[in-house]
């Protein structure tokens, strides 16, 4: 199960309902931040989230909307929280624009105590662990190096809970063995195979986010089946050629995307000020029933069920 919190919506610039682009994905322990623009430290603060183990930042490309708010937030960092080690991921062109903020700005050849890293990455598996994995993809925007985030649960086969009771399967690590497909021999001698008490494999929760984009056919194989996918709405289609022009997208786009791959459900952010919330989600619906335009501090739970 993933969970995301939207700390920032609005496309551009801030406006009184809406921070700039930043969102936290968790996963049990694990808690990124993807992108970070002006003003994220303080939409963390009123999220109620805070800064702990918030140690992994995924940026989706350098313009800076996206990754201002890095000033800031390190700064604080470095100066009042307690924490060991900072990774921020990013393309070249990204961490480029990152290296001058952080290091000709903010630290200006001051040495932080905690380790402070930049991680260049390329499309592929940028994170994983026995549960889930993190996979870059490219996304076209303004410029190279652009990059969506698509978080992914590993398939799994269900315990088998009642057929265990049948078998009189204690309680406690026979349990623990049979579910880490370890085989197990029971008080009377029976001998238990973890094919016994395994289910067929279930595919694992899914939720893509593309960060800022100006077109969708590269997107339609990394979006397919998704049980979330968030996707920028910087126009509505009577501004098509303007989206065009910018590199970005209108809420029918976006639709249709969703739509062509199968998604369960669509969440719109990357908000312009200049159109009624109501009017963006109207133009997507027409085309996909189960959209949501995210607000600041909103939080969407996605599970593994959404695909069944």
């Amino acid at each position: 199960m993933f969970e995301i919190i939207f700390l920032g919506t609005s496309a551009s610039a801030p406006s009184i309902q809406r921070g700039l682009s930043a969102q936290i994905v968790k996963h049990d322990e694990y808690r990124f931040l993807i992108d970070c623009g002006e003003g994220t430290q303080r939409q963390i603060l009123k999220s109620g989230q805070g800064f702990k183990r918030l140690n992994r930042v995924l940026l989706t490309h350098g313009h800076l909307d996206h990754i201002l708010g890095l000033g800031g937030l390190i700064s604080t960092l470095i100066r009042w929280e307690a924490f060991e080690e900072l990774e921020i991921f990013g393309s070249s062109r990204t961490l480029e624009r990152v290296n001058d903020l952080l290091y000709g700005v903010v630290l200006r050849g001051a040495k932080p105590k905690a380790k402070l890293y930049l991680r260049e990455i390329e499309p592929g598996i940028i994170f994983e662990t026995d549960k889930f994995s993190v996979r870059a993809f490219p996304v076209s925007h303004r410029g190279p190096g652009c990059l969506g985030y698509k978080f992914e649960e590993k398939s799994h086969r269900p315990f088998l809970a009642e057929k265990a009771d049948a078998l009189e399967v204690p309680f406690g690590p026979e349990r623990r063995d049979l579910v880490q497909g370890k085989s197990i021999t029971l008080a009377n001698g029976s001998r238990i195979e973890p094919e016994e008490l395994l289910g067929p494999a279930m595919d694992g929760a899914s939720l893509a986010i593309t960060g800022d984009t100006g077109k969708t056919s590269n997107l339609l194989e990394i979006c397919k089946g998704l049980n979330t996918l968030v996707i920028e709405s910087t126009y509505i289609e009577e501004d098509a050629e303007m989206a065009r022009k910018f590199g970005h997208l209108t809420a029918k786009q976006a639709a249709e995307l969703a739509k062509q791959a199968g998604v369960t459900r669509l969440i719109l952010t990357h908000l312009s000020r200049r159109y009624r919330e109501r009017d963006v989600r109207r133009e997507a619906r027409a085309i996909f029933p189960n959209t949501y335009i995210a607000r600041d501090f909103d939080s969407y739970i996605i599970k593994r069920e959404e695909n069944e």
